[in-house]
């Protein structure tokens, strides 16, 4: 099967939006509950760090793109500049609740340690591997309102809007891939890909796992009790890793592309919420 393209009629739009500013947070935002609140909070500590790695591997290839590809990448920068931004701001507040996030952060440190030691095309296919992780997750918390049910309205929006996104440039990464490697033959492009997914999917849940324990531990919640509460709460209620699987598996299949799955219905759901905080300037240069 031919890769797929990203729609010819997609737009990226960058919303400049700010959530949380002067309100109060419960420590435990998401309904009371742990597990959850730890896992969102041990994810959102990556972000910033994250998020800049992820435009310096894309635009290290963006010489001789289309002009179509060069303006999504552009979009995906400033979308991804201000996902930083928010999310400093909401580990700010996680900070102002008395956690201790420096552990965390000392891995993020040094998982981007190694992975810019690795040659340009290499970071690219993490990238692209890890853009399918937010792409599938952003899907499913748009999908299913259980996931954040309990939230506090600021921090729900912070997460909607970012799932909206998210979804918005889920083919920019790998559309630059194909254009990086397009000298590569099939074989070889699926054996760095499918390999970089395994290592990337490895590191991402073991490290993932060890920042929600760290946090939940923090709240007192320790040794097995701990261990069972976040097993349930991934795997089975919400089972948010459990309802992604299926999407994950299909980074493996012939013909892979983001977009062979059009998912811009749950775009439709949610982006007249945040159609006021859209910047002009970027929608114009489309």
């Amino acid at each position: 099967m031919a890769n797929a393209k990203t729609p010819a009629d997609l737009t990226i739009n960058p919303r400049d939006r700010r959530f949380g500013r002067g309100q109060r947070q419960a420590r435990l935002w998401l309904g009371g509950d742990a597990a959850g609140t730890a896992f969102y909070n041990a994810l959102s500590v990556t972000f910033p760090k994250g998020e800049a790695f992820f435009i310096e591997a894309v635009k290290a290839f963006r010489a001789g793109v289309d002009d179509k590809l060069a303006r999504e990448i552009k979009a995906f920068t400033i979308q991804e500049v201000v996902h930083s931004r928010e999310h400093v701001a909401f580990n700010k507040r996680v900070l102002d609740h008395g956690y201790d996030i420096s552990r965390l952060e000392a891995r993020v440190d040094e998982v981007m340690a190694i992975a810019r030691a690795r040659p340009p095309i290499v970071q690219l296919a993490a990238t692209m591997a890890l853009e399918h992780y937010t792409a599938i997750l952003a899907a499913e918390l748009l999908r299913n309102p259980r996931h954040l049910a309990g939230a506090d309205a600021e921090s729900r929006e912070l997460w909607r809007w970012h799932a909206l996104e998210e979804i918005e440039h889920k083919g920019v990464a790998y559309d630059t891939w194909l254009h990086a490697t397009r000298g590569m033959s099939r074989w070889r492009r699926w054996k760095i890909k499918a390999l970089t997914m395994l290592l990337v999917s490895t590191n991402f849940w073991a490290h993932r796992i060890e920042g929600t324990l760290d946090l939940m531990a923090q709240d007192g919640v320790t040794g097995w009790r701990a261990k069972l509460m976040l097993a349930k709460y991934l795997l089975v209620s919400p089972g948010i890793v459990t309802r992604m699987v299926p999407a994950w598996l299909t980074y493996f299949l012939p013909g892979f592309h983001p977009w062979n799955h059009d998912d811009r219905v749950l775009i439709q759901r949610v982006e007249s919420e945040y159609e006021a905080a859209i910047m002009p300037t970027v929608v114009a240069a489309a």
